[in-house]
């Protein structure tokens, strides 16, 4: 089981990372569409991120402070000396000082996602000749997941540029923190979406989150690719709609099959979140794929949502009901908090 999970995890990062590459190459056929992006890109003269409100449309300001290209830091846990000075330097429009300082702060901070993203926008800036995505994260809601998500996006961003970027042009990317908070998503992809130079967003993190901005990307005609989102609500949400994980449906089976087949544990209970969709739509999956299995489901009363979830119970509960297998089904909220 602990090999086949394995695989799973390594299969989810290993389709992440292949499918942003040729992503930007697919958002980039969709230039047209975006009112030619990339003549516009060409056209306009290098403007300082402050001063860049007066040729952009209107945005609300509470959101305007949760998007950054690197003018502001968005990550607070990872501040520095160097990093507040690129960030002025950034935002001052002085990118070749940006550059160098941070530079600096990565030699502090080398893991530091966001400050690689900045400076490699500051590089695409100062080269007046860029293509822009954007990816939107839950800095404020899940840190360590909206880290590794811009870990992916910096390391590629970094490959892309350093060979040349995409037909000469560099990549830059803006960074949103949506919280995965329903109504700070709309917000934001309505931000974007009104963006005329972004080709594409990676996000959101979380089903709920994704499914929340589909139809606003949808609607403007605007790329979305979700790089965690599994939920089977997702799927079917329009022509610019896509992610890189299997959804719940695929896994669900794979998994029901292995643990019947493979694995000869044929009496399951299951252990999900009823306030997440993800969770839900796994559950849901799962079940259907032990029956079609040849396996049998043990009632369990387990949800991770309840506030008076005690895991100490639960494996003995499963067991005195007949169960000789547990799904754990989590959410993102409280695989951490309330884990087994």
């Amino acid at each position: 089981m602990q090999e086949y999970k394995r695989s799973i995890v390594i299969f989810t990062y290993i389709a992440i990372f292949s499918l942003i590459v040729p992503a930007i190459f697919w958002f980039n056929s969709l230039s047209q569409d975006r009112k030619q992006a990339n003549n516009l890109v060409e056209e306009k003269p290098l403007i300082p991120p402050s001063d860049r409100s007066k040729n952009q449309p209107e945005q609300n300001l509470d959101i305007a402070k949760r998007i950054s290209v690197g003018e502001k830091i968005l990550i607070a846990a990872d501040q520095n000396p160097d990093k507040q000075a690129a960030i002025q330097a950034f935002a001052a429009g002085n990118y070749r000082n940006a550059i160098t300082k941070y530079d600096a702060s990565l030699q502090i901070q080398r893991n530091d996602p966001e400050a690689w993203i900045y400076q490699n926008n500051a590089k695409a800036i100062a080269s007046n000749n860029f293509f822009k995505i954007a990816v939107s994260v839950p800095i404020g809601g899940n840190l360590n997941v909206a880290k590794e998500i811009l870990r992916g996006v910096a390391q590629v961003q970094q490959e892309v540029n350093s060979n040349g970027g995409i037909k000469g042009k560099l990549l830059q990317v803006a960074i949103a923190n949506d919280d995965n908070e329903p109504s700070t998503v709309k917000e934001i992809a309505h931000s974007l979406s009104q963006d005329d130079q972004i080709l594409g967003v990676i996000g959101h993190n979380s089903t709920e989150a994704s499914v929340t901005a589909a139809p606003i990307y949808q609607q403007s005609g605007l790329v979305m690719i979700s790089p965690t989102s599994v939920g089977s609500s997702l799927s079917n949400k329009g022509s610019y709609i896509f992610r890189t994980t299997p959804d719940t449906r695929t896994t669900a089976d794979i998994l029901a099959r292995y643990t019947v087949q493979s694995a000869r544990k044929s009496k399951v209970a299951v252990c999900s979140a009823s306030d997440a969709k993800a969770s839900q739509s796994f559950k849901d999956a799962f079940e259907w794929s032990i029956f079609q299995a040849g396996g049998k489901l043990i009632e369990t009363n387990c949800d991770f949502s309840q506030p008076n979830f005690n895991p100490v119970d639960v494996p003995t509960q499963a067991i005195s009901t007949g169960a000789d297998a547990l799904l754990l089904a989590p959410s993102l909220y409280n695989i951490n908090q309330r884990s087994l």
